[in-house]
């Protein structure tokens, strides 16, 4: 069963920070998809980047994450609603 649960709220800047990660990210796993590796250099700088990516995504719902003490749940996640800066414990029960 899945719990969802509204658990906090961020600022309208702190919304954008996550957004444009969002979106980069997706944008890169979009790129990986259809880049091929014969193309080392691109191919290379594509792999750092979507590294750099995940962890400054990751860091900002860590740091969030502490700064406002969101409740969380084992085996559980964070979701931000975009429109109205709402953060969305979403959870499994075992």
């Amino acid at each position: 069963m899945e719990i969802r649960k509204i658990v906090g709220q961020v600022t309208p800047e702190e919304r954008a920070e996550i957004q444009a990660l969002f979106e980069r990210r997706n944008g890169l796993n979009e790129l990986a998809k259809i880049l091929s590796a014969d193309n080392t250099d691109l191919y290379e700088k594509l792999i750092k980047d979507m590294g750099e990516t995940g962890t400054k995504f990751q860091q900002w719902w860590d740091e969030k994450a502490k700064k406002y003490q969101w409740e969380s749940y084992p085996h559980g996640n964070w979701e931000i609603n975009f429109d109205t800066c709402e953060i969305t414990l979403v959870a499994t029960e075992a």
